[in-house]
């Protein structure tokens, strides 16, 4: 997915320094930042890495103030740190949701699944167990016999 910098501007109703049409499609921290990347400086002592960074945009706090000018095109923001836990949940969202029950995972005969559900490799579905639609339980994860012993009636691990 790409996104330019005036759409994330407008997302994180930030203040654009440079070029609104440049374009990212992928996150690096500062120090490692390469064309098409998005970055964000947040922390002072890392400052003096935005005057290298390849990154095309940068996330930064409003009150930082540059010495010199940067090649990266800028969105000024009252808090960069927050603003890209937003664009990841963004991002994350907007990524195709897995389906289907790997060959590899265990599904008690008397555990229920709902429709649209992702069982990953190695999960264990336990006896009695009720899944939700639309779930996502990934590989490795274990949901124990008989949830009646739980709290929880129903597990939904969305």
């Amino acid at each position: 997915m790409e996104f330019t910098a005036k759409q994330i501007a407008e997302f994180v109703q930030g203040r654009i320094e440079g070029d609104e049409n440049a374009v990212v499609n992928t996150f690096a921290k500062i120090e490692e930042g390469k064309k098409g990347a998005i970055s964000f400086l947040s922390n002072p002592k890392y400052t003096h890495h935005i005057y290298d960074t390849l990154s095309s945009v940068v996330l930064i706090d409003k009150q930082v103030e540059l010495e010199k000018p940067t090649q990266a095109t800028l969105i000024r923001v009252d808090n960069a740190y927050e603003c890209v836990a937003k664009l990841l949940q963004l991002y994350d969202s907007m990524k195709p949701k897995k389906t289907g029950i790997d060959p590899l995972a265990f599904i008690s005969p008397s555990a229920t699944i709902g429709e649209n559900c992702y069982i990953g490799a190695f999960a264990y579905i336990g006896d009695g167990v009720e899944i939700g639609n639309n779930c996502q339980i990934y590989p490795h994860t274990v949901i124990y016999d008989h949830p009646s012993n739980y709290s929880l009636r129903k597990c939904y691990w969305c």
